[in-house]
């Protein structure tokens, strides 16, 4: 009953067999070999679009902070949430890549951007005021750290208002395949057809064992060799990339990875309808594949007791993450601990 995180989850057996293939022979390094190479066929696919540049890490942080990095100084802003996991979780990783550039928090519900808060950080904007610290990018999060989606709609929207003020416009999609379950929603309308600029695009999360990719597309793809510079410097640029490549290659091949984010969304949902069948109330609806369960000190005790595996969360809940590993019987086993 480990419900800590969908990162505590096995890699895909798709995956291995995947290094397997990959570990044969010899190849180029640093990105040049024949899979890394082959990758861009399949993510000009899953994104339909040629018009784009790609790099892999190995951690959702190492994309984050090389991505914001490229475009925000460090004499620059970011604007994001309060609770973005690049302002709450990265230890200072994209202050730390961009040289001091600050991260500015915007408040709204359910982990997303008020648009009122958004518009009230653009029009502050002013770059020819000395004492401004001016943002020069904005970043969105989605799936959200609460488990909630930002629509098309709203993305675009957004986006729209960022690129009017001359903002570059990121998505950390750690939990991209999740939202895409959860709305419906293409690659490509998620991403670039709504205006996002740069998308750090998630994997690990998702099945692999670990692989995240950077994803520049338009006028972003210019930042590519400077992107490579900092992947350089500050050791992200993985030797034998065709290891990280052959990862992504498993994961997006016939849809794997919004098959497993749809397995994911589906037992989250069975978690909250049962939790809510027993008169637990959530924090927020579940949008996903993590519930926010607001339980009582006396139920956690008794599931951590029974070895249930979980983490409190901001708000006094309790956050219950579900993975493609995750199975309907070990959803059933938390409900009847709970339900004694």
């Amino acid at each position: 009953m480990n419900f800590s995180s969908d990162t505590s989850a096995p890699a895909h057996p798709n995956v291995l067999k995947a290094l397997s293939a990959a570990n044969t022979g010899l190849e180029a390094s640093y990105g040049i070999d024949v899979v890394t190479q082959r990758l861009r066929a399949r993510l000009a696919d899953v994104f339909n679009t040629d018009d784009f540049d790609y790099w892999l890490t190995a951690s959702g942080t190492a994309s984050n902070a090389l991505a914001l990095s490229c475009f925000c100084p460090p004499t620059g802003a970011v604007l994001c949430h309060a609770g973005a996991h690049i302002a709450v979780d990265e230890r200072g990783a994209p202050e730390f890549f961009s040289g001091g550039g600050k991260l500015h928090l915007l408040r709204g519900p359910d982990g997303k951007i008020g648009a009122a808060q958004l518009d009230e950080a653009l029009a502050r904007i002013n770059h020819d005021f000395v004492h401004e610290t001016p943002a020069h990018v904005l970043s969105l999060t989605n799936l959200t750290e609460n488990g909630t989606a930002y629509s098309v709609a709203e993305v675009s929207d957004y986006a729209a208002k960022a690129h009017a003020t001359g903002l570059v416009v990121h998505l950390d999609g750690a939990r991209l395949g999740n939202a895409l379950v959860a709305t419906g929603a293409s690659a490509a309308e998620m991403s670039w057809k709504a205006g996002v600029d740069v998308l750090t695009f998630g994997l690990t999360k998702t099945g692999a064992m670990g692989c995240e990719i950077i994803l520049l597309f338009g006028e972003a793809r210019q930042k590519k060799r400077e992107l490579e510079a900092r992947a350089k410097r500050s050791g992200h640029m993985p030797p034998k990339m065709r290891y990280l490549a052959a990862q992504a290659e498993a994961m997006l091949a016939d849809r794997l990875w919004l098959d497993l984010a749809t397995h994911a969304n589906e037992m989250a949902r069975r978690m909250a309808e049962g939790l809510r069948r027993q008169g637990v109330d959530l924090a927020f609806e579940p949008q996903g594949n993590e519930v926010f369960a607001l339980l009582s000190e006396a139920q956690v005790s008794v599931l951590h007791n029974a070895g249930a595996v979980f983490y409190p969360w901001m708000g006094g809940s309790q956050r219950l993450v579900c993975s493609w590993a995750t199975t309907p019987e070990e959803v059933d086993a938390f409900l009847g601990v709970l339900k004694g």
